[in-house]
């Protein structure tokens, strides 16, 4: 079973950076396409960055150019670096494969204050 730990999370004023990461067991990273997803308060979860095996990250329009995914397999663990961050980025994030299976992380807590 994948067991998947993010963290890094913050409470931060809008226009500040945070840059979370996500550490994953069972060599996930090797198997699997990865994504980061969130969920803001009162609403569902989205995908908002898909790192494929071999081929070039892809972005929501909602972080495109603001947002950057890396990961490093062999230490099975992602980074997500949040730039210009805005209040509707204000959400609780997740990392997990895509498509997802059942094995969430607990996720980290994004605020954005203005």
């Amino acid at each position: 079973q994948v067991q998947l730990v993010e963290s890094g999370g913050g409470l931060v004023q809008v226009g500040k950076s945070l840059r979370p990461s996500c550490a994953a067991s069972g060599g996930v990273f090797i198997r699997s396409a990865m994504g980061w997803y969130r969920q803001a308060p009162g609403k569902g979860r989205e995908l908002i960055v898909t790192l494929p095996r071999g081929s070039p990250v892809h972005y929501s329009d909602a972080v495109k150019g603001r947002f950057t995914a890396s990961k490093n397999i062999a230490e099975s663990t992602m980074t997500l670096s949040m730039n210009n961050l805005q209040t509707d980025d204000t959400a609780v994030y997740y990392c997990n494969t895509v498509p997802p299976n059942n094995s969430w992380g607990q996720g980290t807590q994004v605020t954005v204050s203005s």
